[in-house]
């Protein structure tokens, strides 16, 4: 029994010698390598890390990437400032805020959330959006769409829960994803099916709300071309989308008087009096199509949806249709 205990010691000693022999000669081997290829090799490697690292942190998030260092430099433009807000920055004093400036011009406008999907009301939004005209600012509230339920249901969704007045901007539209399963051309008559639906109540083209490369991705089409644009671009000195926008959210970490915390800041590319003439009008808010809904038989248009005893707004299953023209193929 001890000779066999003494072989298998003996194995042992022989692997282990074997084993810091083979340590050795690579030892050896890598002090031969020249540091020029030591750096090369570190060069390498620190060129993956950082592609790893942009693939899977950076670039997934995209536009909402925050600034990793200093304060954001703000744009010096002609444009009349503005920020958009929801929940997220709490409870904001409104009496501060109306007094807020950006590059020392005033803050003249505010974009409010207002609902997302088919169920979700943003939970500060009635007081956002009554506020907001007390103190004086330019209001208007967004949708954010959702991939979850269909434009029909979005739409009538927004429209029972949002009442736009005189002076209030129109309804916005902020899209920002589309399902990887959908066509291109399902996910534009989808987009479309909501802007008309809308549109038809207020009389309004709806605002589009998006990122400069999801846009040229997946909306770059003619029928968007008449729909004003808000595009965000964050950390330049100006907008790289090469086509007509209205609005530019240039930076979503930045600070005003009267909201903790960051805040996305915008910038209206017009006159004051250009933003005025964007807002609804009072024959829009007098609703005339009101009562084509409900007498769809006195009107050329496709829809028959109607309003509820209780004023909301019904959409009927299979009524709405796009117009032929809304409907061609992209090119």
């Amino acid at each position: 029994m001890s000779g066999k205990n003494n072989k298998d010691k003996a194995k042992n000693r022989q692997g282990n010698a074997s084993a810091k022999h083979y340590a050795t000669i690579v030892a050896q081997r890598l002090r031969c390598i020249p540091k020029k290829v030591w750096w090369a090799m570190a060069f390498l490697v620190a060129v993956a890390y950082s592609w790893v690292f942009y693939s899977y942190f950076v670039e997934p998030s995209g536009f909402r990437w925050r600034a990793l260092y200093g304060d954001p430099k703000y744009p010096d433009t002609d444009g009349l400032h503005g920020c958009d807000i929801s929940h997220h920055q709490g409870v904001i004093d409104w009496s501060r805020l109306r007094n807020a400036m950006v590059n020392r011009k005033p803050v003249q406008f505010v974009m409010i959330k207002a609902t997302e999907g088919s169920d979700y009301v943003d939970e500060r939004f009635d007081e956002n959006f009554r506020e907001a005209k007390r103190v004086g600012l330019i209001r208007g509230a967004y949708h954010f769409w959702s991939v979850l339920s269909d434009a029909r249901e979005q739409a009538s969704f927004f429209l029972n829960n949002v009442k736009l007045e005189i002076g209030d901007l129109p309804p916005v539209l902020d899209v920002e994803s589309k399902l990887d399963a959908m066509s291109t051309e399902d996910f534009q008559r989808e987009i479309l099916t909501w802007l008309h639906i809308v549109e038809d109540k207020y009389h309004a083209k709806p605002i589009i709300y998006t990122y400069y490369k999801f846009k040229e991705a997946y909306l770059s089409d003619e029928r968007f071309d008449d729909y004003p644009y808000w595009i965000a671009h964050y950390y330049v000195d100006e907008v790289k989308y090469k086509g007509k926008w209205k609005f530019w959210q240039h930076t979503d970490v930045g600070r005003l008087p009267g909201i903790k915390g960051y805040v996305d800041l915008d910038i209206y590319n017009g006159s004051f009096y250009d933003l005025s003439m964007l807002c609804i009008s009072k024959t829009q808010v007098d609703d005339p199509m009101k009562e084509v809904l409900n007498n769809p038989e006195d009107s050329d248009s496709t829809m028959t949806d109607v309003y509820t005893e209780d004023g909301d707004y019904e959409l009927k299953e299979g009524d709405y249709e796009l117009k032929d023209s809304d409907t061609h193929s992209p090119d």
